[in-house]
C-alpha cells in the first residue's frame, strides 16, 4: 500500500520535528508523499507558507518522499475560514485543511459547515458531523477526515457512517505531531478497519486519494 500523510505538524507550529527531519523518517518508513498543515490563522499564514516554501524545493530535489504545501486552519472563527482559505490558495498551498468539530476541543460550532462551504480540501477530525453536512462535502469534493490521533479518533465510526452514507470520500492521516504519531501501513490499515472499512476499502482510499493528490500537486 502507497503511504502518504495529508495532515501532520513540524515546528512551525506545535510539532517537534524541523521539515526535513519529518520527510527523513517518512522517507526511511516508505511513504510516498507527505503534506505538512502547520496549524494557522491571520497571525502566522503568511509567515509559515513562506518559511515551508523554502525547503520544498531542496527537500523535494533529494528525497523519495515529497513534501506537498499545506496548511490547517484552526479555530479560525467559521466567519474567518472562507477568508483565510482563499489567502492560502492564493499563496500557493496544495492542500488547505481545517481543523474539524472534534469532541476533545472547544471548536466554534459551524466551523465544519463553513469549512466545506469554503471548499477546503480536507476536513479534519470533524466529529459529530450531520449527514448534511457530509453531503455538502460529497458535492464540494471535500475529504473527511479519519483521524490516527488519540481523542480525534473517537468519532471516527460516526464519521465513516455518515460519509458512506452520502458518497463523501475519505481520507485517513495521522495528525502527527511527533516521530511516533506516524502511522505504519499496518497502523493505518488498523485505524480504518477499526472505524468500520474493510481491508479492501482502505486500501481503496489510499489508492484515491493518492489519484486526486496526482491532481493538487506537480509533485507527484
Amino acid at each position: 500500500m502507497l503511504m502518504f500523510d495529508l495532515h501532520c505538524h513540524s515546528l512551525f507550529s506545535d510539532g517537534e520535528l524541523l521539515p526535513s527531519e519529518l520527510v527523513r523518517r517518512l522517507e526511511v518508513m516508505g511513504y510516498e508523499a507527505v503534506c505538512i498543515t502547520d496549524h494557522a490563522d491571520e497571525s502566522n499564514i503568511e509567515f509559515v507558507l513562506t518559511e515551508m516554501k523554502k525547503v520544498i524545493g531542496p527537500i523535494n530535489a533529494s528525497s523519495k518522499t515529497k513534501l506537498l504545501l499545506g496548511i490547517e486552519l484552526t479555530h479560525v472563527h467559521p466567519a474567518r475560514i472562507a477568508r483565510l482559505t482563499a489567502m492560502a490558495r492564493d499563496l500557493g498551498t496544495e492542500i488547505v485543511v481545517c481543523h474539524g468539530e472534534t469532541i476533545v476541543e472547544p471548536v466554534i460550532p459551524g466551523t465544519n459547515r463553513a469549512a466545506i462551504e469554503a471548499e477546503v480540501d480536507i476536513l479534519a477530525h470533524p466529529g459529530l458531523i450531520s449527514q448534511e453536512e457530509a453531503c455538502l462535502a460529497c458535492q464540494k469534493g471535500v475529504r473527511l477526515e479519519l483521524s490516527g490521533r488519540r481523542g480525534h479518533s473517537l468519532t471516527n465510526g460516526h464519521v465513516l457512517k455518515t460519509a458512506l452514507s452520502v458518497g463523501a470520500s475519505l481520507v485517513i492521516n495521522s495528525d502527527g505531531h511527533a516521530p511516533g504519531d506516524f502511522m505504519t501501513p499496518e497502523h493505518a490499515r488498523a485505524v480504518g478497519m477499526g472505524a468500520g472499512l474493510s481491508l479492501e476499502q482502505v486500501e481503496q482510499v489510499y489508492r484515491d486519494n493518492l489519484s486526486w493528490l496526482k491532481t493538487k500537486s506537480r509533485e507527484l
